[in-house]
């Protein structure tokens, strides 16, 4: 069994016993429990429900694992030819680690 819902913007597919990793939610700690009932697809061996756009009574629960992941750096590089100009700028994303503990669909 698998749904698919929306965490902080994005749509994740999720299963029972998953680790995620989405943007980072604020005002969250290690241990907490957090629901997500922006549900918009379930797959239960085959029968497929698609929300309108949700599915009602539908939710995933997930535990915090760690409250702040930082992500890989990115580097973003500018440059304009021949004017002499060059600027290097970095970036790490940060995020938070989640464990799918129950999927309620």
């Amino acid at each position: 069994m698998y749904v698919i819902a929306e965490i902080q913007g994005q749509q994740f597919k999720i299963e029972k016993g998953m680790k995620l990793f989405v943007h980072h939610i604020k005002n969250v700690e290690d241990g907490a429990n957090v629901e997500f009932e922006r549900v918009l697809l379930s797959d239960n061996d085959g029968k497929v429900v698609v929300g309108t756009p949700t599915i009602k009574g539908a939710k995933v629960v997930c535990e915090v694992k760690n409250a702040l992941v930082k992500g890989d750096k990115v580097l973003v590089f500018h440059k304009k030819r021949r004017k002499g100009h060059r600027k290097l700028n970095g970036h790490r994303q940060q995020f938070t680690e989640l464990l799918v503990t129950d999927v309620v669909a």
